[in-house]
Order: structure tokens, then C-alpha cells, then sequence
């Protein structure tokens, strides 16, 4: 630990409050382990280990241990996309069909069935700021909600699985209709995958390169990556699931894990595997204004923009009021985060202008720049939604605030 809480204004006896926590859920069988971690004013107050990172083989989590991060990958990307913005390749409001012809003249869902489904054009093309935001009309194909989604299952719009390259698939996605017109409803989506094609596009190098030399690399994130190569592969977590019986049930066995291949699909919405030292190097470049010991990714006014929200109030005004365990109610969205606007709407601790996002297999993080504090979680039990463990943790991190 850098420092004492009390020396950043935290209090221990209220921080030993997430060790308690922590402890009882993997007590209680909910999960087989979990890391937390709090930085502040530049220092780490707080990192707790406890559990196991893989039950069957006997092995404790560590300070090491590799996760599946999914969906914390889009904010990395997110940075990706904008360090090209900041060399001038394009605007946020340009069309993403100036580099990929593919998104042009887009139909949008206007009714019908998987088979004949009715269409109008889109009244306008998908902009670079839609994609970040996550209002460009793309959906998910696990939504299981309409005859749109179930396009991309049938065709194979698949950015963890598919053994297909990630410009192929995008192309795949491009052909079939969008779900809203672009601008007009907040959709969590393929957004970001499309996002990495396009660093890819402009940058003319392959996304999992670019990431690699321009972002992780000098990041200091020396176990970020698309894959876990073999000599890595013991630290790499289960993934586990709640069994009909609440008991854990393995899902993804790490000697056995797609993360485990080298050619797996490098998808820039869910791709990434990651450890919490490197993903607090990113949280504190974040926290620093686009810069970490002398290394800057991006300037202070770029992630003032990404950080500040988007949307036509939050995200229950644009048509998603409920994903994943929490209510977006009094949370908008950024360029690759979602935004707090208002603590007492969304009932929850927090500070107006903190951001955060999640992965799929339960694990989080918060900025918060009012109060120089971040927050890290990981563990991996899918789905997010199984137990309302970000919210919980947020109240247990936020009340050990005493200065």
C-alpha cells in the first residue's frame, strides 16, 4: 500500500468495512474470490485480496491474478479512438462511412419478424460521437429483445467467439438494419468493436498493435492484452456462474479458455484480459487528465469531453432506463463511460461528474475527479446482474471518506 487512508482522507476502521464484505461473499459461496482497490490523491489506500482464483485447482487470487475484463475493454479503446482524434483524422460529428463504406446508406427496424423484417433509411449516417455513446441504432445479439438482435445471432455477430477477423465481422454487423435511428435511443453495442475496426482503419495498423504500442504499453500494462499466452495461463481466473442450486459452477475453465488463443478474435468492446495493477496505471492516467508519470496519451480538454455527458438527459431519458443490475436513471453518458448526473436520482452514493463503467463477468470501476479517488473491483461470476455487488461496494468505499 503507498499510504496510510488516513494520510489521503479515508478512514481504516470504515475501509476494513470492504474486507468484511469481501470476506462474506466468499464465505457465503457467491463468489470464489475478489479483488478491491482504492487510489486517492495519487496513492493506493486500499487493496484487498481474498479467495480463490480458481477453486478446482486450489489456487488463491493474487495481487497477479489475470481476469476476463469484457466490457472494461471499451473505455480503453474509447482512449484509443480519441488519441486519434487529437491528431486530427476526423471530427466527432464526421460519418464513420468516410472510412468504413460498409456504413453507408443504413437501414433502420421499423416493425415485422426475423424473416421480413420492415426497414426505413436512416435518416442520417452514424457519426464517431454515436459510437462512443453509444446512440448509433447497433445493438447486442445477446439482448434477446428484437428481430434485430437476432440477426446478429444468426449471422454470427460475435466479437468474443468468432474465429473470423474483427473487420469481417464488422462487415457482417453493417448489413443488417439498425435498431433506432442513429442518434435517437442509448443502446449498449457493438459500438465499440466498430470503434477498434476504425483505430485500426485510420491508424493502419492492427488494432491489437495499436493498443499494445500506443496505449498499454506505455501505460506500463504489462498483462493487458487480447490473449493470455501460455506462460501467463496459470494466473488466469475461473469464470463461474450461479447453478440452479446458488453454487458456483465453473463456465470457463482457464486451461481451456478462448482467452487462452493467440488467434482469438481482438475485439475492441470485450476483448481484453487484464490484472488490477495495469488497470489501475489506466485509472490513474485517467484520474492525472490523460497522462501517468510523465507519459501522456491524451490533453486535459480531450477527457474533459470524453468524461462529460452526452445525451439528451440520462440514460432512462434516451430509452434505457435498467442495464445490467443498476437503474440509469441520474446517469448519462460519455465518449466511452457512463456519466453520473444526479446521486439522489439514482439513489446512490456518488459525486456529479464521476464515471465508471463494467464488464460482463462482475467487475467495475469509478473515477471519481471531484474527490481525486478511484475504485476497482474484480472478480469473475457472469452474470453482472447475479448480486448487486458494484452498488454495495460503491456505499462501503464512499463512506470511508472522512476529510
Amino acid at each position: 500500500m503507498d499510504a496510510k487512508p488516513e494520510e489521503v482522507g479515508l478512514s481504516s476502521a470504515r475501509l476494513a468495512r470492504v474486507n468484511d464484505w469481501a470476506k462474506r461473499l466468499v464465505d457465503d459461496g457467491k463468489l470464489a474470490g475478489i479483488a478491491t482497490a482504492v487510489i486517492r490523491r495519487g496513492q493506493l489506500a486500499h487493496f484487498n485480496i481474498c479467495g480463490m482464483a480458481d477453486v478446482a485447482r486450489g489456487k488463491p487470487m493474487a495481487a497477479d491474478t489475470i481476469f476476463r475484463f469484457y466490457s472494461m475493454t471499451k473505455p480503453l479503446t474509447s482512449v484509443a479512438i480519441m488519441m486519434l482524434y487529437e491528431e486530427g483524422h476526423f471530427q466527432l460529428d464526421d460519418s464513420i462511412a468516410r472510412f468504413l463504406p460498409c456504413f453507408a446508406n443504413m437501414r433502420v427496424y421499423a416493425g415485422g419478424a426475423r424473416g421480413k423484417m420492415e426497414t426505413v433509411p436512416a435518416e442520417r449516417d452514424i457519426t464517431f460521437r454515436d459510437l462512443l455513446s453509444h446512440t448509433s441504432g447497433l445493438t447486442y445479439g445477446f439482448m434477446e429483445s428484437t428481430p434485430v438482435d437476432a440477426a446478429y445471432r444468426e449471422r454470427g455477430v460475435d466479437f468474443v467467439a468468432s474465429n473470423k477477423s474483427l473487420g469481417e465481422v464488422v462487415e457482417i454487423a453493417a448489413g443488417i438494419p439498425l435498431l433506432a435511428q442513429p442518434g435517437s435511443a442509448w443502446n449498449y453495442s457493438i459500438a465499440t468493436d466498430v470503434l477498434g475496426h476504425l483505430v485500426a482503419t485510420i491508424s493502419g495498423m492492427p488494432f491489437d498493435r495499436f493498443m499494445r504500442e500506443r496505449v498499454t504499453g506505455p501505460l506500463g500494462m504489462v498483462d493487458t492484452e487480447f490473449h493470455v499466452p501460455a506462460a501467463k495461463l496459470p494466473r488466469l481466473a475461473a469464470n463461474y456462474a450461479r447453478g440452479p442450486d446458488g453454487a458456483l459452477m465453473l463456465i470457463d475453465d482457464p486451461q481451456k479458455s478462448l482467452f487462452a488463443n493467440p488467434d482469438r478474435i481482438k475485439g475492441g468492446g470485450g476483448g481484453l484480459v487484464s490484472t488490477a495493477v495495469d488497470y489501475l496505471h489506466f485509472c490513474q492516467m485517467m484520474l492525472n487528465k490523460g497522462e501517468l508519470a510523465g507519459t501522456r496519451l491524451l490533453g486535459r480538454k480531450t477527457v474533459e469531453l470524453m468524461t462529460a455527458n452526452h445525451l439528451r438527459g440520462d440514460m432512462g431519458d434516451m430509452g434505457q432506463a435498467r442495464f445490467s443490475e443498476s437503474s440509469y436513471v441520474g446517469i448519462g453518458f460519455g465518449l466511452g463511460f457512463s456519466v453520473m448526473l444526479d446521486p439522489a436520482k439514482a439513489q446512490i452514493l456518488g459525486t456529479p461528474g464521476e464515471y465508471a463503467w463494467g464488464g460482463a463477468a462482475s467487475t467495475a470501476f469509478w473515477i471519481d475527479p471531484a474527490e481525486d479517488m478511484a475504485v476497482l473491483m474484480l472478480t469473475q461470476l457472469m452474470p453482472s446482474s447475479t448480486y448487486p455487488i458494484r452498488r454495495e461496494l460503491r456505499v462501503l468505499t464512499y463512506q470511508a471518506l472522512v476529510d
